[in-house]
């Protein structure tokens, strides 16, 4: 196994074996780390008889759930979230985080905010003392097709920075959400001191769906070095 997998499956392991019980509702997340989760609770599933209901946050969640035999739930049916667990792009010292690099953060921010208990999992280059100092892409921000450049324009003037379009990798054109979307990466100049603010800041502006900036949300941060051993962070 790849060293930097190796710490994210760590991460993985001990947030569902720590935190995911039977009969509970989990919402499982997106990205890299996430597939190491899911394939840990269809072991427990398969060995203890584990019994869960899977709630996704996008496309690659549903079908990871559905290619590893787990049971498929809906916020529909289950908007009641025991726990969910999901990564990170990057995680400050009091536990806020920015998430998007996979261009999923509002149905991940959903699902998040709706369970009893929020954990992220992440491979040890996601943590970080101040947010915004590691990730450099940018504040990925979801807005409606039709007001992006409006979004743009207000975003600069009103707080500074870069506001860039996200385009598609091997697609010409735009990156598009799984909620039929596009997304801005803000880039700031200098490091805000109240990220709280800047989200609030942010949403506010109409035609933007949601942020990436997850601003008190974590209970606890599980962070995988490359030799298998783990930190642990709570706020």
């Amino acid at each position: 196994m790849e060293a930097k997998n190796k710490g994210k499956a760590a991460a993985a392991k001990a947030a569902v074996d720590n935190h995911v019980k039977t009969s509970q509702v989990v919402g499982i997340g997106s990205g890299s780390t996430i597939v190491f989760a899911v394939q840990r609770i269809a072991e427990r599933v398969k060995d203890e008889g584990l019994s869960v209901i899977c709630i996704p946050t996008s496309f690659q969640a549903r079908q990871l759930i559905q290619e590893n035999g787990l049971t498929l739930g809906s916020l529909d049916r289950n908007p009641k979230i025991d726990v969910a667990i999901d990564g990170a792009d990057e995680v400050d010292k009091d536990m806020n985080c920015i998430k998007g690099g996979g261009a999923c953060q509002t149905q991940e921010k959903i699902v998040a905010s709706n369970a009893k208990e929020f954990y992220i999992i992440a491979d040890i280059s996601k943590q970080s003392k101040e947010l915004g100092t590691t990730w450099k892409q940018g504040i990925p921000i979801e807005v409606i097709p039709s007001a992006y450049r409006p979004v743009q324009l207000t975003l600069e003037e009103m707080l500074g920075g870069q506001a860039n379009l996200r385009m598609g990798v091997k697609k010409a054109g735009p990156v598009v959400t799984d909620n039929g979307n596009f997304v801005i990466d803000w880039q700031f100049q200098s490091l805000p001191k109240d990220w709280n603010k800047i989200n609030q800041q942010i949403v506010l502006i109409p035609g933007v769906l949601d942020t990436g900036l997850f601003i008190n949300m974590a209970k606890k941060a599980y962070f995988g070095r490359e030799d298998g051993s783990l930190v642990e962070q709570t706020k």
